[in-house]
């Protein structure tokens, strides 16, 4: 095992990171009970504690890269000792080093376009909007009631275009006066942060900072969970606070509000998955289940790990950019779960959550027999 100075040093520069809560750990192993990764491999993050304590961290093992920071280990920890930020404060040491091992290695090609391009794919930062052609989108502009930032995955990936499409086709019929900033925004940082590239993160941050406030933005609707997060909580650390909503939320307004009626039915079965970053992050629970309980002739139903206890997808943490092997894959075992309760079709709303159960279902003996949809693309299909 090699690390990246002697026991004293690499103990003050976890500190410095931002890691210094691993000290109140106490070994109780509880984090290691509920963590997912233990249904499908062995992993300890109590391990990884405790030789933080001693500054015997190995930044060359794959295993600092595994935790997709879903939440459930500080959920459950009794002395507060921080996981998250403990994981990523010894991937700053790492990504500081350049050190990214073997599957890890496609966070450098990332870096590289998130830096350039302000997104993920390395894509030209010109064609961010194009998921919109066709569509009578309006620039968004000071006085429209809000932005709409839909995201890198929702702008670039094929699949996820959809479901920017059917979340403009509900806005524009709830009379919504909305709008986007295609190719002035940029990657919102909160996934490329928790892979330790701090200094990268700031410059997200603060490009779309200025871009919002430029442009006169006050509130923003966004589709992701992820970007909901840092919006809310992390940019905030920057001095600027923006009114910020979740597409879940503000459907369950709008159908409250009567700005957005339900006219047709939805004869299926069909179960929610809360993604980590809505719910155990931020506690969205409530509004997409009272959403789908409206429509007429739905039946939900609830898988086990549920609300506060969900079953990460796997794609948090920047794990969405790495390849994990297909017994490795916690989105197989939401699937199974899905099934197991007899959904016909799996209802959530992450673009990282969409891209990992979709990549799970083609490997189903029978891909028809579980739907992956989005709770936009379920609502635009009834209105």
């Amino acid at each position: 095992m090699e690390t990246v100075a002697p026991f004293k040093e690499i103990i003050d520069l976890i500190k410095e990171q931002g890691g210094d809560a691993f000290k109140y750990c106490y070994q109780c192993g509880r984090c290691d009970t509920v963590c997912p990764w233990n249904r499908v491999r062995d992993f300890s993050m109590r391990k990884l504690i405790r030789e933080a304590t001693f500054g015997l961290t190995d930044i060359e093992s794959e295993d600092l890269w595994r935790c997709t920071t879903c939440g459930k280990c500080p959920q459950y920890c009794p002395r507060g000792v921080k996981q998250i930020e403990s994981g990523v404060a010894l991937r700053k040491i790492a990504t500081e080093n350049d050190i990214f091992p073997g599957p890890i290695a496609p966070i450098r090609t990332v870096s590289v376009g998130l830096m350039g391009e302000g997104n993920p794919f390395n894509e030209e930062r010109s064609k961010r909007a194009e998921w919109a052609e066709g569509l009578s989108v309006n620039t968004f502009s000071e006085g429209m009631e809000v932005l709409y930032f839909s995201c890198c995955y929702l702008s670039y990936a094929p699949r996820l275009k959809k479901v920017a499409a059917a979340t403009v086709d509900i806005l524009k019929k709830a009379g919504v006066k909305f709008g986007i900033l295609g190719s002035k925004e940029s990657c919102c940082g909160e996934s490329i942060r928790k892979t330790g590239n701090e200094e990268l993160f700031k410059k997200l941050a603060k490009d779309n900072i200025k871009t919002f406030i430029d442009n006169g933005v006050k509130k923003i609707l966004v589709s992701s969970p992820h970007s909901y997060h840092t919006f809310k909580n992390e940019y905030p650390e920057f001095m600027v606070n923006f009114e910020v909503v979740h597409i879940s939320q503000y459907l369950h307004e709008l159908i409250s509000s009567g700005r957005l009626k339900l006219t047709k039915g939805y004869g299926k079965k069909v179960t929610y998955h809360d993604p980590c970053y809505a719910g155990r992050h931020n506690g969205i629970f409530d509004e997409p289940r009272e959403i789908l309980k409206g429509i007429s002739g739905i039946e939900l139903l609830e898988m086990p790990d549920t609300r506060e206890n969900s079953l990460c997808c796997g794609g948090g943490g920047g794990r969405i950019w790495v390849e994990t092997p297909k017994s490795e894959r916690f989105s197989d075992l939401r699937l199974e779960q899905a099934i197991g309760v007899g959904a016909e079709v799996l209802v959530t709303s992450c673009p990282y959550c969409i891209t990992n159960f979709e990549d799970s279902r083609l490997s189903l003996d029978d891909p028809e027999v579980l739907e992956i949809r989005d709770i936009t693309e379920i609502i635009q299909e009834l209105i």
